[in-house]
């Protein structure tokens, strides 16, 4: 097993007129346990979170069976599994134009991004020691923010054999908060709200306000939306450094490996009812639907209606998990779930 990663050239299906490109890592698995037919899986970070999510190693009992995070435990298995940086985020490029950094737009890239891992795999120009693929079966998942992201670009482009919406409501997203709490009045953007977010210091690591110097923050810093991001057996440490200062992290120190200092503006509408209806109604493909216990999709059993024209959506709801699901004691049960469909998936297409 092993990792490459790689920029690709988004420029064009962006159309912003800059050269634009996209990061990502693809972890291969041995050659001669590439599964068949070959599984290649797409994962897009939720906001705040970047392609390092896919690789974040909790140091917990369950590290033994989880080590190198999910990119590592699916290749393990025979998976090609490819974690993406979207536009705007980790270290994928920032356009100079944010305004025009559309749902559209993020999903148009998501796609020209896996139709180019997808042709390299098949041509095997990937990796010198890695054979070329034929008959690869993509799986798009995404976990909040992208997710939301993965919605509209199936919807758009169907560019996945099957779907992973993890940790979204396609009907309505709302934050977990802890029994009694007030809920948050959040504000109901329309789609295509042009609000530019002051992204561009956090890009460049400067300080901009408050500062969170290695070491100083303790439990008593976590915000009281940790609640419904992680459960209490968590590794503490690990949720301070997630939690605390998010999701800008505009910290003197280094930030977390699996955190992004920055988000594409769009985003500032993902948690308006209804925003992605228009596409979740149009993907034909399988869809696996999944929330944590303590998790941000308020009724799992109502999503099914979300998706008109799929015939196969499956509905999970993980125990001892939640929102950040990589986070959670039981992930390597969440990540077989996630596995164990998506081989059904490549079945019943071979």
């Amino acid at each position: 097993m092993r990792q490459v990663t790689l920029d690709i050239d988004v420029s064009d299906a962006a159309g912003s007129g800059e050269p634009l490109h996209t990061r990502v890592t693809v972890t291969l698995p041995e050659p001669d346990a590439v599964s068949s037919p070959p599984i290649a899986c797409f994962g897009f970070p939720g906001g705040g979170y970047s392609r390092g999510y896919f690789h974040l190693d909790v140091p917990d009992a369950q590290q033994a069976d989880t080590a190198g995070g999910q990119a590592a435990w699916h290749a393990r298995r025979g998976w090609v599994f490819v974690a993406c940086d979207h536009l705007c985020v980790g270290e994928s490029s920032m356009p100079v134009e944010l305004d025009d950094v559309s749902f559209e737009v993020m999903a148009a890239v998501n796609a020209a991004t896996v139709e180019r891992v997808t042709a390299l795999l098949a041509s095997g120009e990937l990796d010198p020691g890695f054979p070329p693929l034929d008959g690869i079966v993509r799986i798009g998942i995404g976990q909040s923010m992208g997710g939301c992201l993965l919605i509209v670009q199936q919807g758009q482009h169907a560019t996945f054999d099957g779907v992973g919406v993890l940790g979204y409501s396609a009907i309505h997203t709302v934050l977990a908060l802890p029994p009694g709490t007030p809920p948050i009045a959040m504000p109901y953007l329309p789609r295509g709200t042009r609000f530019s977010l002051d992204v561009t210091l956090a890009r460049a690591q400067e300080n901009t306000g408050a500062e969170l110097p290695a070491g100083a923050a303790t439990a008593a810093d976590l915000p009281f939306t940790t609640w419904g991001f992680h459960m209490d057996d968590e590794p503490q440490d690990i949720v301070i450094a997630d939690m605390v200062d998010f999701p800008m992290r505009r910290r003197t120190s280094p930030w977390p490996s699996w955190a992004s200092a920055t988000l594409p503006p769009c985003s500032i509408s993902m948690l308006s009812p209804g925003v992605v209806a228009p596409e979740a109604a149009m993907i034909t493909a399988p869809v696996l639907v999944v929330a944590g216990e303590r998790d941000v999709v308020p009724d799992p059993k109502a999503e099914p209606k979300a998706y008109q024209r799929s015939s196969d959506v499956t509905v999970v709801v993980w125990p001892n998990m939640a929102h950040m699901h990589n986070f959670a004691s039981t992930r390597a049960g969440f990540w077989n779930r996630i596995h164990v469909w998506a081989e059904g998936i490549a079945r019943q297409r071979a």
